[in-house]
Parts: structure tokens; C-alpha cells; sequence
């Protein structure tokens, strides 16, 4: 499972131009899956995202997280987060899980998040989704549960 985590202010997703997410300040998370994830892993993941310190408190420093700031998050699906490069110029995307499967992981991801008080907003699992948003910093940070567990 990986989760591609962005500081942003003033995101949101739109489908067939109709604005289906939106947050005014927190994390936009793309959320890439393999068929070997697991709740588990997915409630280990979801943990380390809500109680990262990354958001600069009065001295500049990153030692808050998204509830110490009272943001919110933008949940999106991305199954090409496992895209290989390895071979030739069109990548593969074998990796990625099964879309019945990653939308019942996406959907099992939404659903902890909110259970844990989070804001949470989405975009539409397997659409074509236009995001938009200021990434703040910019601070990119990958989480991706085969380094972490």
C-alpha cells in the first residue's frame, strides 16, 4: 500500500466538472493498492499518516500533525502509484490491486479515517478525476508499507 502525502490549502477533485471534494487546508493523499494489502496493513498505514509531524508550528519547525492544525484530508484513488518503469517507455501496472479490491480498500480506508474524527472528503473511485490544489512547502512525503512494516 502506498499513500503519496501532500500538504495543501485550497484542494479539491472534480468529475465531469462537478467539484465532488473539496478541503480548505491538510493532506491530499493518493492511495495506491496491491491485492496483497490487508486492513491490517491499511490500519497501520492510516496510524503513521494521522500522527506524522509535518506541518510547521510558530518556530518554522514540523512538529505538528493534521489534528493540531485542525486540517482535513482529500482522499484519492491511484492505482498508478505502482506503475514499473523498468522495461521499455509504457509502464506496467500489474502491481496495482485488482479495482474490486482496491475500491474495497479505498472505501475501508475512507470509512477508519472518518471513524478516527478526521475531516474526511474523496474523490470517485476509478474516475477520471481532475485535482486541484496548493501544495504547500512544497512537502511531498511517500508512505509506502513495504519500507514501513
Amino acid at each position: 500500500m502506498k499513500f503519496l502525502i501532500q500538504i495543501a490549502s485550497n484542494a479539491s477533485v472534480t468529475v465531469e466538472d462537478q467539484i465532488v471534494g473539496s478541503i480548505p487546508y491538510g493532506y491530499v493523499v493518493l492511495i495506491g493498492m496491491e491485492d496483497a494489502d490487508t486492513e491490517e496493513i491499511a490500519d497501520k498505514m492510516i496510524k503513521k499518516m494521522l500522527g506524522l509531524r509535518i506541518f510547521r508550528d510558530e518556530n518554522g519547525k514540523t512538529n505538528l500533525s493534521l489534528d493540531q492544525v485542525s486540517g482535513s484530508l482529500l482522499l484519492i484513488s491511484q492505482f498508478t502509484l505502482y506503475a514499473d518503469c523498468k522495461k521499455g517507455n509504457r509502464p506496467s501496472f500489474t502491481r496495482s490491486g485488482s479495482a474490486e479490491y482496491a475500491e474495497k480498500m479505498y472505501h475501508y480506508i475512507i470509512e477508519r479515517c472518518k471513524e478516527s474524527g478526521a475531516d474526511v472528503r474523496t474523490g470517485v473511485f476509478g474516475a477520471e478525476m481532475k485535482v486541484s490544489f496548493t501544495n504547500e512547502g512544497p512537502f511531498t512525503v511517500m508512505l509506502d508499507s513495504a519500507e514501513l512494516f
